[in-house]
């Protein structure tokens, strides 16, 4: 059965919950929309995430724990830091992995390249805690609209989740991606 919390009662049981992340499939919402994760280090739960999505070929992008942990693992461009300067916001920085083996290739399928968030959401707090990467990708099956409230989720993705975070309707829409791994700075809206 799913856990459903609310900022407040992650608060009360932050310990205990910040734990069960570690080996859980959750939902979160983030300053865009509401995002299916898991701990981007553990192959498995990123195999488990892919077939609820049903998305076997596109890569996923992480929440970062911090600008630290970005700047450790990838290869920042020129311009890496003036990007690197609006995170926490809504962009989806793509960037050269300084070791490609840094990351389980389930999530990024192999490609020497992240996408990698830092969202303007408490949430984002929750990752530094746990001091890992977090899978982000939208709450949906592949090719539906992403969840913007609990009432619009799909009972499949429901159903496979361990824990929702659920703060109320978001009314975003997805994160601008940044490329910054192909020696020329491109912005594509999703």
């Amino acid at each position: 059965m799913v856990r459903i919390l609310n900022r407040d009662e992650f608060a009360m049981q932050k310990q205990v919950v910040l734990k069960k992340l570690r080996t859980s499939v959750f939902i979160y919402p983030t300053d865009t929309i509401y995002g299916i994760g898991c701990n981007a280090l553990d192959e498995e739960l990123v195999h488990k995430v892919r077939a609820i999505k049903k998305r076997h070929a596109m890569p996923f992008s992480v929440i970062a724990p911090s600008k630290e942990w970005i700047r450790h693992h990838c290869i920042l461009p020129p311009e890496g830091e003036e990007w690197l300067d609006r995170l926490p916001g809504p962009y989806t920085l793509v960037l050269r992995l300084k070791d490609p083996e840094s990351i389980p290739s389930a999530v990024n399928m192999g490609l020497d390249t992240l996408g990698i968030r830092i969202p303007d959401n408490w949430f984002s707090d929750v990752v530094a805690e746990l001091g890992l990467p977090v899978v982000t990708t939208s709450a949906n099956l592949t090719g539906e609209d992403h969840m913007t409230a609990l009432e619009n989720i799909n009972p499949i993705i429901r159903k496979n989740m361990d824990i929702i975070f659920y703060v109320g309707e978001l009314k975003g829409r997805p994160s601008t991606i940044v490329r910054l791994d192909t020696g020329s700075l491109e912005l594509r809206e999703r």
